[in-house]
């Protein structure tokens, strides 16, 4: 169908959650707000209109056709006041039965003032337990099409002001097969593009008729209803899930699906058993613990029981330089109380463990390696007289003192 006018985005308002006062989307023919055919003059009832639009019309050869943003909830042209909200749900829709007869409420605007409302579907109510329990359905057309519901408009101007209020009703009808196990009304549907639009649309139609009446049935192409979200029963709620089936897969609200696709828990990451060292690595390993036995130790006092712990290699470096230097120096050297004593030769020097590889004298002590003690030396040597002459005295004495 041709569109010469058509109004701006912000002025329709798109919800998944349409509800009665929004501003729905309106196809009608152009013409006045007193409707089409010849004007017919009520000063109790009509309104003021636009007589620049009413020239046009009547000027005009072809009919142009418009979209145009409306309130749900129809208020006849002769209302004075803005009605509340229970008085505007009263006129949402229209039954056809009621438009068979030349006489009440709708009498004008069936024969000048028909339109087209256009929705992607509509919603109804499924009832249970003799009505304690709702389930909303929602209706759309299997081939995805837009659809097209008859109604009824009207253009109302209230008392003492200027501004013009375009309102408009959905004519319903009785149920078709597929939905009668739902509600026992549904919207008149017309099918797109048809000779149906055109002749409810055609403004030279300003008399109703059998004709016009014979329009308004049960749709008979193909529905498609399923349950939807109950959310959508809370005016104000909006959301492009309310018209997903319960029951399908795209339902993140479906219980089902999170039975039916179980998240996989991550694969844990094995963990290799470690190869056994074959003989030689054993081996070797064997070696290097027993070279790590052989490293020198030197005593600590520091220690909580004076047990030997490894000399660091930095301190065997460094006492080996302090035995060169002693060596280059005079006969005589200083021990930890600096008292000075006779320097012995290497071969009477004493071991990494505190005892004495041999005498001290003329006497021979026996070179045994003896097990230390945690706590004392326990290192046992005679008495040998020294000489006073040369100022020497025994090195015991420096570990026993």
């Amino acid at each position: 169908m041709p569109v010469d006018e058509a109004p701006d985005d912000d002025e329709v308002r798109e919800s998944y959650n349409f509800a009665p006062g929004y501003h729905g989307l309106v196809y009608r023919a152009d013409v006045p707000d007193y409707g089409a055919g010849p004007r017919h003059i009520d000063p109790e009832h009509e309104p003021q209109i636009n007589e620049a639009s009413t020239t046009q019309m009547e000027n005009q050869s072809e009919t142009r056709y418009k979209l145009q943003a409306m309130k749900w909830g129809l208020v006849p042209f002769w209302t004075k006041r803005n009605p509340d909200y229970g008085a505007v749900m009263k006129t949402i829709n229209a039954r056809d039965d009621s438009l068979a007869e030349n006489r009440g409420m709708w009498n004008t605007m069936k024969q000048k003032k028909r339109c087209i409302i256009v929705a992607q579907g509509f919603y109804e109510w499924l009832k249970k337990n003799g009505g304690k329990e709702k389930i909303p359905h929602y209706m759309k057309r299997k081939d995805d099409q837009l659809m097209c519901f008859a109604g009824l408009w009207d253009c109302v101007q209230y008392e003492g002001t200027e501004e013009k209020h375009y309102t408009y009703t959905i004519i319903t009808t009785d149920s078709n097969k597929a939905l009668k196990f739902l509600h026992d009304r549904m919207p008149v549907i017309l099918e797109n593009g048809s000779e149906q639009i055109r002749t409810w649309l055609d403004p030279d139609r300003y008399k109703w008729s059998k004709e016009l009446q014979a329009l308004l049935k049960p749709f008979e192409g193909e529905l498609e209803c399923y349950p939807v979200s109950r959310e959508v029963g809370k005016v104000g709620n909006n959301s492009p899930a309310f018209i997903v089936p319960v029951a399908s897969s795209e339902n993140k609200n479906n219980i089902a699906n999170f039975f039916s696709n179980p998240k996989v828990p991550p694969q844990k990451a094995k963990l290799e058993p470690q190869a056994k060292p074959s003989p030689e690595k054993r081996e070797d390993l064997n070696n290097d613990i027993k070279d790590e036995d052989d490293r020198i130790t030197i005593n600590k006092p520091s220690t909580e029981d004076n047990a030997p712990v490894p000399v660091p290699v930095s301190e065997v470096s460094r006492s080996k330089r302090e035995r060169e230097n002693d060596e280059s120096e005079d006969d005589m050297i200083r021990t930890a109380d600096a008292s000075p004593v006779k320097k012995l030769p290497k071969s009477e020097t004493l071991s990494a463990i505190g005892t004495t590889k041999k005498s001290m004298g003329n006497d021979k002590i026996q070179n045994k390696r003896k097990t230390r003690s945690a706590t004392s030396n326990g290192t046992t040597i005679k008495n040998l007289p020294s000489k006073a002459s040369d100022g020497s005295q025994r090195i015991t004495n420096f570990f026993n003192s």
